[in-house]
């Protein structure tokens, strides 16, 4: 089986061939598919990744969440602990900025802590997912330290390219899979629920 390493370098360098195009329209799709699932409609408050790189664009889908009044949650990194705050975001231009690793995050100026307990759905960024809701992630252990502090029930929804979906994923016993992975090209449902 290949390495976590070797998975991570195969898949951003699949994902850097995209064009700007590709991205937009890749994620306009995924957009589409997310706004139709009962678990997002259902959720009243939604954690997103803020996307950076080649990775899927969620600025948009942020951006569409407040407008439909959801509470929309943004994670702040703490690189001493590796842990993520949840902030509440209630506008993109004005609260974010390039925090650690350059990702957007929230200034310490529109910093407002919210506690995991209250979140619906929590949406996950990562490397490369298996049909069977493997995550691979960056490798900080962030989001894995971050769901341990969730409602049992709340589901992990993965946004990703269809490039991104492989058929294993090295994981260690105490990695929890998603429940829900959502492409381009269609939604797949893991088992778990």
């Amino acid at each position: 089986m290949v390495t976590k390493r070797e998975l991570r370098k195969q898949i951003f360098q699949r994902r850097d061939r995209l064009s700007g195009e590709e991205i937009r329209e890749y994620s306009r799709q995924i957009a589409r598919r997310l706004y139709g699932l009962p678990e997002y409609r259902e959720s009243r408050v939604i954690m997103f990744f803020l996307s950076f790189r080649s990775e899927v664009d969620t600025r948009s889908m942020v951006e569409e969440s407040l407008a439909r009044g959801k509470e929309v949650l943004v994670p702040k990194a703490l690189p001493d602990s590796r842990e993520l705050i949840a902030s509440r975001l209630l506008d993109c231009r004005e609260d974010l900025a390039p925090g650690a690793y350059g990702i957007p995050e929230p200034k310490e100026s529109a910093l407002r802590a919210v506690d995991p307990l209250q979140i619906d759905l929590l949406i996950v960024p990562g490397v490369a997912f298996s049909e069977d809701g493997r995550r691979l992630g960056y490798g900080g252990g962030y989001y894995d330290r971050f769901f341990g502090r969730l409602r049992p029930e709340v589901p992990l929804l993965a946004l990703a390219f269809e490039l991104q979906i492989v058929p294993e994923v090295p994981v260690q016993p105490w990695d929890r899979p998603v429940d829900l992975i959502v492409t381009e090209k269609r939604v797949i449902r893991v088992g778990r629920r």
